[in-house]
């Protein structure tokens, strides 16, 4: 449609306002003429009309607005003769639907794209297409080419690639290495990304930022970047032509969405940034929950991880890098798990491991080198079940005796108790020595729980000097006179490793 163009051949549409799109029960007004059956635009039997646009009619030297004009008899293939001298386009509402006559009813819209939804099937289709992204970080970019917890059929592996490509134009070989990297300098200044280093609102608006910056590093590419894939597609145009990807996907929004797929790509965009770069990486060490008390101030945000793939459970990941489920409890969920289910049920998956569970044999009534082994495997539930058992009943127990001052002491104080050294303040270290330095029970649980952790940290121990270390922590907290202890002490001796 140009300005100025002479019209001497049939007119095949109308343009139409983006707020009265045309439907199967109207017809359209032709200029100074009756075609097709059509009413005149003299008749003026409706005044719900949109206007178009001025038509200058030649043979009646006058300007004529066409109307739509329903008559309930349903929609009728028109082909208006008509001849316009000029077309004066500045009194347009908006500009929403370009139509062209098709065969009879079909009509491309060029605005709306080629697929026409209603307004909540924008938002399934949004949400879709970034729920697919969040699938390809979690199975491809974390489980399986980061920490290789499981192996992905060549076809899977590579439709998730080119996905990210298309969604995110992230590499493959940055996003492994700094990850790597994180899990390596976990809350030091080296962690790229670390909220108790950096802050929390610095991790969450600015993580992209954070991201990019230590893409650039090539000594953590080369370090933690290895075993990613370099073939002749990453090397030519994943990693070459990031960019292309994502502007590839805009075109195809917009083709297919009109204006909407704008929209639709703004929030593709700006959905890993924000979730997994701000939300995961920040949130996820800030605050939550904990089921284990890893060497970091890891966190689950929710118990369901759903929104985001089963990330949510950020805790449960530290503290079992390896592992392909993410879920650990009987009431979290992970949704990545559930689809690395479905694949491998389909032979395109195959997991190599997942998160130990401890094995408990009541009839066993002594400490052997399979109790040490054991334990050693599985000693972050061995710590969980201590703060649980042992801190949190000690806790309640000298609560209940305790004076105003000593309940404040308590009560300040009990988190620092199982928190991580590396993960405490001054604030926090201050109030654990107050509690420590006025409650005698407190102390002993205290003193306990880092000998039994030094157990595990000890590099040159031998397997014999374990299992005698660990006999000798058993008898020293059976002495202590602390109930508590006591029992957590003789449920040590009853773990076993899982039989062959």
């Amino acid at each position: 449609m140009l300005l100025g163009i002479r019209y001497r051949r049939r007119v095949f549409g109308f343009v139409c306002l983006m707020a009265a799109p045309c439907t199967p029960e109207r017809k359209v007004l032709c200029a100074g003429r009756t075609c097709c059956n059509l009413v005149p635009h003299q008749s003026s039997q409706c005044s719900n009309y949109c206007r178009i646009g001025k038509y200058y009619h030649k043979i009646s030297n006058s300007y004529v607005v066409p109307q739509w004009i329903p008559d309930g008899q349903g929609r009728q293939s028109f082909a208006p003769e008509i001849n316009l001298q000029e077309i004066d386009l500045n009194h347009y509402y908006g500009l929403a639907y370009a139509l062209r006559y098709i065969s009879g009813e079909t009509y491309l819209s060029i605005l709306n794209g080629l697929w026409t939804l209603p307004w909540w099937g924008y938002i399934v289709v949004a949400l879709v297409l970034t729920h697919i992204t969040i699938a390809s970080v979690t199975i491809f970019l974390h489980r399986h080419q980061t920490h290789r917890a499981l192996d992905l059929h060549p076809l899977v592996s590579h439709f998730f690639r080119f996905w990210l490509w298309l969604t995110t134009g992230m590499i493959t070989k940055e996003w492994v290495a700094i990850h790597r990297k994180h899990h390596a300098r976990v809350e030091t200044d080296e962690d790229p990304h670390s909220p108790q280093v950096l802050g929390i609102y610095k991790v969450l608006l600015e993580g992209a930022e954070l991201y990019k910056e230590e893409a650039k590093n090539t000594e953590t590419l080369r370090m933690y970047g290895h075993e990613t894939p370099d073939d002749w597609l990453e090397r030519n145009l994943y990693a070459r032509f990031n960019s292309v990807g994502i502007t590839l996907m805009f075109i195809l929004d917009v083709l297919l969405f009109g204006f909407a797929g704008m929209t639709i790509w703004a929030v593709q965009m700006a959905w890993i940034p924000f979730f997994a770069a701000g939300v995961i990486n920040g949130v996820g060490h800030w605050g939550g929950y904990r089921n284990f008390e890893s060497q970091d101030a890891s966190t689950n945000i929710i118990p369901w991880g759903v929104l985001i793939g089963g990330e949510e459970l950020h805790n449960n990941h530290h503290a079992f890098a390896s592992s392909a489920k993410f879920s650990s409890k009987w009431w979290e969920f992970d949704l990545g798990w559930c689809y690395i289910r479905f694949l491998q049920g389909l032979g395109f998956a195959r997991v190599k491991k997942v998160a130990p569970r401890p094995i408990v044999d009541h009839a066993k009534a002594d400490i052997d080198l399979d109790t040490v082994s054991a334990v050693i495997t599985n000693r972050l539930y061995i710590m969980s079940h201590y703060a649980k058992t042992v801190v949190s009943r000690v806790y309640k127990e000298e609560k209940a005796k305790a004076n105003i001052t000593m309940k404040k002491l308590l009560r300040h104080g009990r988190r620092c108790i199982t928190q991580a050294e590396a993960c405490m303040d001054a604030k926090a270290r201050h109030r654990l020595d107050e509690l420590l330095r006025h409650n005698h029970a407190m102390q002993v649980v205290y003193e306990f729980k880092q000998r039994l952790q030094a157990l595990w940290t000890e590099k040159t121990a031998t397997e014999e000097s374990l299992m005698h270390a660990l006999r000798e922590w058993c008898r020293q907290a059976e002495a202590t006179g602390i109930e508590a202890l006591q029992e957590f002490a003789r449920s040590l001796r009853s773990y076993t490793l899982q039989p062959v």
